[in-house]
């Protein structure tokens, strides 16, 4: 296996939807409605949303590969935060938002999560930023393991919507560290 991550591009809109789609699901918690799920995707990771994503400058969309097959994305997002949750204790000026972290559900524990943070974290110090910050939902016994090894703590709490279903997330933040115009992460 040779895994790999590029910079996304406005031609792999489609690509990311269908990761999106394999993927997004993973991240609920237990009990989470088919319905409330496919209604998320439709409205903020179709096909449509990520051509805007894509498009926007202020954020940054990487893809992991493995022998040029699409395992996995994340998405950065540089800006303020409208989260008033997230505001009270994230500071927008220093910090980064790792808004998507998604891999396949075969690829779990194969490394390619841990090459995909690597790279995402580096992107974002590159930006600058001082702190990279996510949400996850509060249930997501798996993915608060994996973010706690990759020295995301615990922070705060916020509210995430899914569907018609208001969920609990934690917010995660862990610093970005620069070194003479290189990262160390």
């Amino acid at each position: 296996m040779s895994i790999t991550t590029r910079r996304a591009d406005l031609s792999d809109a489609d690509l990311l939807h269908e990761l999106a789609a394999r993927t997004f699901g993973l991240a609920c918690p237990p009990g989470t409605l088919q319905p409330d799920i496919d209604a998320f995707i439709a409205r903020h990771l179709s096909r449509e949303s990520f051509r805007q994503y894509l498009a926007d400058p202020r954020r940054i969309l990487l893809i992991a590969e493995d022998d040029g097959v699409a395992l996995g994305y994340t998405m950065l997002i540089e800006g303020p935060i409208a989260d008033p949750d997230v505001a009270a204790v994230v500071d927008s000026g220093t910090s980064i938002e790792l808004s998507k972290f998604y891999v396949l559900s075969d690829r779990h524990g194969s490394g390619v999560a841990a090459r995909l943070m690597a790279d995402t974290l580096a992107e974002a110090a590159e930006t600058g930023a001082k702190f990279c910050w996510l949400g996850v939902n509060q249930h997501n016994v798996r993915a608060a393991k994996f973010y706690a090894k990759h020295g995301f703590e615990v922070v705060g709490v916020k509210r995430f919507l899914v569907g018609d279903v208001w969920h609990d997330d934690h917010v995660r933040v862990r610093a970005l560290l620069q070194v003479a115009g290189t990262s160390v992460l």
